[in-house]
């Protein structure tokens, strides 16, 4: 049993506003429902930032002014399938740049799967995975010696409050050495009718993908939720730029989670809070990175503009 898994859970679902870390939608199943919503028509993110690095991955590789004389570690925090990934690993091999891809993923599974198909499809990458959680490998990263390149895409950034973005940020830049560079997905504010759909499709896949989180507190937590009694309800506020994700109780029933040895009561309509999705603009990233020696030097965006990719630098001052 996972310790930190079960201290979490138990920790979200005692607080006086329920809620259960995002992080943890990615179990084996997670992953897999995971890849079914990218390939959602609603879910525009990955189209987006894969135009991105399919279409302009000479002006990528162009902005991360990379010397190409010397080797470099490309670390990629939050991997997952790595499909955009392997356009800027092909274009980088092809021009001769000199490099090892660290892919690190909380998800073991999904480390296992990138794995495979990278070897399948680019075996003449050099790599080495890393399995955990964002802050916890920044502390790892920060005694590599070869120049890095970050990358954090897919607006991974967005599942952290501001404040918390803030600080991984900081200790980003931190781990970084001066001129190392990161490239940050950050998904661009938009009109409700764009956004909310992406988390709430047709097929339900969404829904299934935040019910999936209560399945897996059930199996390695020995717990009895009835998944019948929840529902998924996303919410997206336009002002505030920050799409929601909520599993709702819809009727009044109490869960025994038996590794906490404790019962939860969830009331008609109760939420339990799941994920947050910030969406973005230039000066809410100028936010959240003037706390750190990160600069933004470039930006690049999709032919719809509904993503960017940000060109950060490690700064001296």
């Amino acid at each position: 049993m996972n310790a930190t898994f079960k201290n979490d859970v138990d920790l979200g679902l005692s607080a006086p506003t329920k809620y259960l870390p995002s992080k943890y939608f990615y179990d084996k199943k997670g992953d897999a429902l995971f890849v079914e919503i990218m390939n959602m028509p609603e879910y525009y993110l990955t189209d987006a930032e894969h135009d991105i690095f399919k279409n302009q991955t000479l002006n990528l590789i162009s902005a991360l002014k990379i010397n190409k004389t010397i080797n470099f570690d490309l670390i990629e925090l939050g991997a997952g399938d790595g499909i955009k990934t392997k356009e800027l690993l092909k274009t980088l091999k092809q021009l001769g740049f000199k490099f090892t891809f660290i892919p690190v993923d909380i998800s073991q599974n999904a480390l296992n799967n990138l794995e495979k198909t990278i070897k399948k499809e680019l075996p003449y990458i050099s790599m080495n995975t890393k399995q955990g959680d964002y802050f916890n490998v920044l502390e790892d990263i920060k005694w590599f010696q070869k120049p890095k390149v970050i990358l954090f895409l897919g607006s991974n950034i967005g599942n952290l409050k501001d404040g918390k973005a803030k600080e991984f940020i900081h200790k980003l830049s931190l781990a970084l050495n001066v001129n190392d560079k990161v490239i940050l997905g950050a998904d661009l504010i938009k009109p409700k009718s764009i956004v909310l759909p992406a988390y709430n499709d047709s097929k339900g896949i969404t829904k299934r993908f935040n019910i999936n989180l209560l399945e897996r507190i059930n199996r390695e937590l020995n717990a009895n939720f009835d998944l019948n009694n929840f529902k998924h309800q996303p919410e997206y506020n336009e002002k505030e730029g920050i799409a929601k994700s909520f599993l709702v109780s819809t009727k009044k029933q109490n869960v025994e989670i038996g590794a906490l040895n404790k019962t939860f009561t969830f009331y008609k309509n109760e939420r339990i809070h799941t994920e947050n999705s910030r969406k973005y603009n230039d000066t809410i990233i100028e936010d959240i990175t003037k706390v750190s020696k990160l600069k933004i030097i470039d930006k690049l965006t999709d032919s719809k503009n509904y993503f960017a990719d940000y060109i950060l630098e490690k700064t001296a001052e």
